[in-house]
């Protein structure tokens, strides 16, 4: 099955951006596409969808295929009840390129996102030819204390209340108001309300896709997959060694109250040959927060990177030799931490 359809263009001069259908597996998964050339494949966060991106695919599409998917239930995609795991969606986005025909591409993943992107690269190597992690879920425990508290069982009963009249704008009006705050006397000015909340326009467009029951019930199980009652359960750092060849782009928003950026070193840290792009005063995101500069970092990258040849004897020797510990570059303290993260990984019940 294929339909199209064309979104609103807002410059004449940019590539139109189609949304295209594809049933796959039997599912119908929805995906923004624009342009031509060199593949860049763009995979948003939990309970976002692909128009988080629409500031950036037009440009992005000048000289490039951009792929910007609704990962199975989310945005207009199908909402089953299916396999939420970030390796499934890993399969999805490989599934989708080779119905596409698209046989390589430079993957730009954003926070659970970052994670399947992360994911596809090792399950799928010989698909990539550079990686971007924005704001990426999966490095520690670490995440916003909502997102466990959304995990626990019982507790999704109480965020069905969203569907109730009044409850949006509500929330609306007490975000807005909190984002103009002043700073609290006795309270440092990291924490006043309006730097808590960085990211509340994007967050509440989130929260309001949610009011759907079924939008509800798959991000409920692609939470669940992905965080419980002590944080994130997975963590990247113990494969990020395969990278030892692919191009690296690591970005994060300075002010990000989701995924602390403090992640962003823990990263470099396990890969230190991966460019580090810090947003000062941006959010979770940070390509939202300032898209021309995202534009300019994703385009020269590209530009500056040769594409990755994947190589099955170098795969081999890699998988064979593990994580070289002595390999990862950074204070004592990061090293530290990083090493309780992934043996905190291992001994986890």
């Amino acid at each position: 099955m294929t339909a199209s359809s064309t979104a609103p263009e807002t410059n004449k001069n940019l590539p139109p951006v189609r949304i295209e259908y594809r049933t796959i597996h039997g599912y119908r998964r929805a995906f923004r596409i624009a342009g031509e050339g060199p593949a860049i494949l763009l995979i948003h966060g939990i309970g976002d969808n692909s128009s988080t991106y629409d500031e950036v695919i037009g440009e992005l599409a000048r000289n490039h295929t951009v792929i910007a998917p609704d990962l199975l239930g989310h945005g207009l995609s199908e909402k089953p009840s299916a396999d939420y795991s970030v390796a499934a969606f890993a399969n999805g986005m490989r599934d989708l390129l080779v119905v596409l025909g698209i046989p390589r591409v430079t993957v730009v993943g954003h926070s659970l996102g970052g994670g399947v992107a992360m994911q596809f690269c090792y399950q799928f190597p010989r698909f990539v030819q550079r990686l971007v992690l924005v704001a990426a879920g999966g490095v520690t425990h670490d995440v916003n204390p909502a997102l466990r508290l959304a995990s626990v069982p019982g507790v999704a009963t109480l965020t069905r209340g969203l569907r109730l009249p009044g409850v949006l704008p509500l929330l609306s009006g007490a975000a807005k108001a909190l984002a103009r705050a002043d700073s609290i006397p006795g309270i440092p000015e990291r924490l006043a309300p309006r730097h808590v909340i960085t990211d509340h326009q994007d967050l509440l467009r989130i929260i309001s896709d949610l009011a759907d029951p079924h939008a509800h019930a798959a991000f409920i199980r692609t939470l669940r997959a992905v965080v419980d009652w002590r944080g994130q359960t997975i963590t990247m750092l113990d494969r990020a060694y395969l990278t030892e060849r692919l191009p690296v782009m690591v970005v994060w928003g300075s002010n990000d109250t989701v995924i602390p950026a403090h992640h962003a070193q823990l990263i470099a840290a396990t890969i230190p040959h991966a460019d580090l792009e810090i947003f000062e005063g941006a959010g979770h995101f940070p390509f939202r927060d300032d898209p021309k500069r995202f534009i300019r970092l994703i385009l020269g990258f590209i530009e500056k990177n040769e594409a990755l040849e994947f190589d099955p004897q170098n795969w081999h020797e890699l998988m064979c030799a593990g994580q070289q510990i002595d390999e990862m570059v950074g204070p004592d303290d990061i090293l530290e931490e990083i090493l309780e993260a992934m043996e905190e990984e291992r001994n986890v019940s």
